[in-house]
């Protein structure tokens, strides 16, 4: 599982923005849809419900087919959502803002599926208190979300990157890298969490349940596509309910579709569910459209707007975190108003809750 900020001062060309805005804008009503996904605990429900039957019973539903691709590169998964290969894919809020808005591809959050409640974590080797950290190497993935969670984290503790030093290291090499030596520090995700927690000598000093609401999991769709079908979007939604209400199901079925979901990720029943536990999940479509309409979200969106400015990830000629605009559900904007690329909708969520997909 991999969940990176996409690089895009080096990825996206002033050319290919344009290009992709055309793509963008030249989107109209089809029947074939592409949407990518990748392994993380919120996001094996869309694999379990392309091999279940259940997307192909909802595009059914409204006459389009509806493809899904796993990805087993995150960072790929959604560079080609950008590329406008796809039409959508799972997503952190902080990575829809650092690559496709922030590239010209104007994204609607469409479906908010959960919040990372403890999945997310800092880890000292032998030191049980998070002001321990101070003057430590930082071993993460740089610019991801374990780069966010490590600000906030010393923020708590009237720390400050500079404290620090921040050593960008892959996720693959994590786990491995906190049995050495020299490695006495890392801030990773689940299920790399778990390994390294296994050993006696680290210990958890801060994760993401400590900033509950800020390391959102999304399904995003062109914004430009959702305009002109509004039935995929609808299709989308319904997937994601039925799928979540059979999985959560204390049956034979449930079971089944939560081991199912363990097996794809690499992990038993057990390990799949510890991180369950560790996830906020919107199983109800009310609670994830009230979610969505809350204030949480624009608190949240202004710090992530902010740490993604601080880091040159708005993209080589933002000016301020205001460079890209991000439309609320209640339609307010933070940011650039003339360029808004990424917007919250709870629309779908919505029409779920009242039964009306």
């Amino acid at each position: 599982m991999t969940r990176l900020a996409s690089l895009f001062r080096s990825m996206v060309l002033a050319g290919s923005v344009l290009t992709l805005g055309m793509v963008s804008a030249e989107a109209a009503p089809k029947k074939d849809f592409k949407v990518a996904w990748s392994i993380y605990v919120g996001w094996m429900p869309w694999g379990y419900a392309a091999d279940a039957g259940i997307v192909k019973k909802w595009a059914s539903k409204y006459g389009i087919t509806i493809d899904v691709t796993q990805f087993n590169d995150y960072a790929e998964s959604f560079n080609q959502y950008t590329a406008g290969t796809f039409d959508a894919v799972t997503i952190t809020n902080m990575d829809a803002l650092s690559g496709p808005a922030a590239g010209g591809i104007d994204t609607t959050a469409l479906l908010i599926g959960d919040f990372s409640n403890g999945n997310d974590a800092v880890i000292l080797k032998n030191k049980d208190t998070l002001q321990n950290i101070k003057g430590q190497n930082i071993n993460l993935v740089e610019f991801s979300v374990s780069h966010y969670l490590l600000a906030r984290a010393l923020e708590s503790v009237k720390l400050a990157e500079k404290d620090v030093k921040v050593v960008n290291t892959s996720d693959a090499d994590l786990a491995a890298a906190f049995k050495t030596d020299d490695v006495t520090a890392v801030v990773t995700w689940n299920p790399i969490v778990s390994e390294i927690l296994a050993s006696p000598d680290a210990k958890k000093v801060f994760d993401s349940s400590q900033i509950p609401g800020e390391i959102l999991d999304l399904m995003v769709v062109n914004t430009e596509v959702l305009k002109d079908n509004p039935d995929f979007g609808k299709a989308l939604a319904g997937i994601w309910y039925d799928t979540i209400t059979l999985m959560l199901k204390e049956d034979a079925g449930g079971k089944a579709a939560r081991e199912a979901m363990a097996k794809a990720s690499g992990t038993d029943l057990a390990g799949f569910e510890s991180q369950l536990a560790a996830t906020k999940l919107f199983a109800a479509p009310k609670e994830a459209a009230a979610f969505a309409k809350g204030k949480d979200i624009s608190a949240t969106m202004d710090r992530v707007r902010t740490f993604l400015f601080d880091k040159s990830l708005l993209g080589t000629s933002a000016k301020s975190a205001d460079a890209v605009g991000i439309e609320l559900a209640d339609n307010t904007v933070l940011g650039d108003g003339k360029n808004v690329k990424l917007r919250f909708d709870a629309s779908y969520m919505q029409l779920a809750a009242d039964g009306k997909l």
